[in-house]
C-alpha cells in the first residue's frame, strides 16, 4: 500500500527563494546533489534529476514558495502510479521552514526515499549554504 512522507526542515538564515532556486535551477540542483538534472521552470514542464532516476512534471509552481510535481523513479514497476511531491517554503523570521509532503510512495520504496531526502537534499543543501555564507563573509558580501 502506498505511503506518504512528511518532513519539516529548518534552514537557518536562509530565504525561501534561495531554497526554491536550489531545487528548480537545473545547474544549481546538479551542483548541490552531485548528479545531472534538467528542470523546466514552468508549470506543465518536465523535469529529470539524478541522471534520469527521477522524472515527472511540474504540476504547480509558485516562485519562491511552492513546488508541486508528479514524481516517478526509474526503478519502480512500470505499472506504478506516479507519486506527488509537494514542497512548501515558509519564511520564519530570518529562517525558512521547508515542508515536504511526498504522497503515494510505493511501500517498498518508502524508507529509501524518506532517507534519500535527507541524504541527497537537506544535508547537501545545508552544507552548500554554509559554505556560501562563509565565502560571503570572507569577501565582505552580505550573507544570503
Amino acid at each position: 500500500m502506498p505511503k506518504t512522507i512528511l518532513q519539516k526542515v529548518l534552514f537557518k538564515n536562509t530565504r525561501p527563494m534561495v531554497l526554491y532556486e536550489l531545487y528548480m535551477d537545473s545547474s544549481m540542483h546538479a551542483a548541490v546533489t552531485g548528479a545531472p538534472a534538467l528542470i523546466s521552470g514552468r508549470t506543465g514542464g518536465n523535469y529529470s534529476a539524478h541522471g534520469g532516476y527521477m522524472k515527472g512534471r511540474n504540476l504547480q509552481l509558485i516562485r519562491g514558495r511552492l513546488i508541486v510535481q508528479s514524481w516517478h523513479a526509474s526503478d519502480w514497476p512500470a505499472d506504478a502510479v506516479d507519486s506527488t511531491f509537494i514542497l512548501l517554503l515558509e519564511q520564519k523570521g530570518q529562517d525558512t521552514l521547508l515542508h515536504l509532503c511526498h504522497a503515494h510512495v510505493p511501500d517498498g520504496e518508502y524508507e529509501g526515499i524518506k532517507e534519500g531526502w535527507h541524504t541527497y537534499y537537506w544535508k547537501p543543501w545545508k552544507k552548500y549554504l554554509s559554505a556560501a555564507k562563509a565565502a560571503k563573509k570572507k569577501t565582505g558580501s552580505p550573507a544570503g
